[in-house]
């Protein structure tokens, strides 16, 4: 494919600008976006120069004529776009989750394969440069067999930010769908993509949120948080999704005899104390990476028994997209790859609906919380 590959955006906020950039970066052209709200979309488009935009998906496929389009919307607002998108024949760059429900991502994950379009499930913290390292330093046996994976986390988010779809099961949101979908990329990136067996606890921390109109960029909610919460003119929304989790999992990896065990920690409203870290141990090593997700710097364990802080290598930094922030970053990194797909070039494997669609059958296992055993009757 020597012609430049045209691409429909779906939503107009952080997400949808930041995909717009991304496939610019990779020579793609950008022929139109959708969004929810008229006056809204024509001004995105106006800013960022691209000659289409309305609110009627179906319209706009027929109109613009995509070959690839992006979805930038919460995860409860992806089925039909997507379905409408592959029965005409597009390929598919959609954000996680890759909808609400196991059952309704198994079915996009088939109908793709069915129509042979190509995919892409941007769970895409994997192409974080330190995660990058850590599987090529696991790959070469530093670490001996990978025992067991331990991923940390907590944000300290703001209670009181304005309700929206990340209050809502329905609507794609809940840490899971947002934090875990990640995490697990992350992870399997590293020790290796079949996952085994999963178990989990949810809970719900927040119960409610105050409803604040206006909020349009996910990045900027925080701005609307109202100055007088005790106000009774102020309306609520009830929370249906977890704020917090623990996940365990077991994964196969090539390179260790028994699975791996990984320990999936997540606390959205809760306070750290120390950094959150992603830790890979092994019979003769581990590997130790700052932040939640991954974004570095990087510490091995040698037979010395010392953490050394290890650079990256020039190659892997010379590789790395460039970008505002990781999010952009990771999202260029995964685009690229799709549009190298497209064009027949030569890409190592990447996340599609296949991954979307496990990941979210997982979410909807964990979500239902009865792996415990009463205990209650022991002396």
């Amino acid at each position: 494919m020597s012609k430049s590959i045209k691409v429909l955006i779906q939503g107009t906020g952080f997400a949808g600008q930041g995909h717009a950039e991304a496939f610019r970066s990779v020579g793609a052209e950008v022929v139109g976006i959708v969004g929810r709200t008229q006056s809204v979309v024509e001004q995105v488009a106006k800013d960022m120069a691209i000659p289409f935009a309305g609110t009627d998906w179906q319209q706009a496929l027929e109109q613009c004529k995509p070959d690839v389009v992006s979805i930038a919307t919460p995860g409860g607002a992806h089925e039909e776009a997507i379905t409408q998108a592959i029965e005409c024949g597009c390929h598919v760059f959609s954000d996680k989750p890759l909808t609400a429900t196991g059952e309704s991502a198994k079915k996009l994950h088939e109908l793709a394969a069915a129509k042979k379009v190509k995919t892409a499930f941007a769970a895409s913290f994997r192409y974080m440069p330190d995660v990058i390292y850590a599987k090529r330093i696991v790959a070469a046996g530093a670490i001996g067999e990978p025992l067991e994976v331990e991923c940390i986390s907590h944000f300290n988010l703001e209670r009181d930010i304005p309700f929206g779809w990340s209050h809502r099961k329905e609507d794609g949101g809940g840490r899971l769908n947002n934090n875990f979908t990640h995490k697990l990329s992350i992870v399997t990136s590293i020790i290796g993509e079949k996952i085994l067996s999963i178990m989990g606890e949810v809970r719900d921390d927040l119960g409610r949120a105050p409803i604040v109109e206006g909020v349009h960029n996910f990045k900027k909610r925080r701005d609307f948080i109202p100055d007088d919460l005790n106000d009774p003119e102020l309306k609520w929304g009830e929370s249906n999704v977890e704020w917090s989790y623990t996940v365990l999992a077991k994964l196969e990896s090539e390179l260790a005899e028994k699975p791996v065990s990984v320990l999936f920690k997540h606390g959205g409203l809760h306070p750290r104390f120390n950094e959150d870290h992603i830790v890979i141990y092994g019979s003769k090593g581990a590997i130790y990476i700052k932040g939640h997700y991954g974004s570095g710097p990087l510490y091995f364990y040698d037979a010395n028994n010392d953490w050394t802080r290890l650079p990256l290598p020039d190659d892997i930094v010379d590789n790395t997209p460039q970008g505002e922030g990781d999010t952009e970053r990771n999202w260029r990194y995964l685009i690229r790859e799709l549009v190298k797909d497209i064009k027949g070039e030569k890409v190592a494997p990447y996340q599609t609906f296949k991954e979307g669609a496990q990941y979210q059958q997982l979410i909807d296992i964990i979500r239902k919380n009865d792996n415990w055993v009463d205990v209650s009757h022991l002396q």
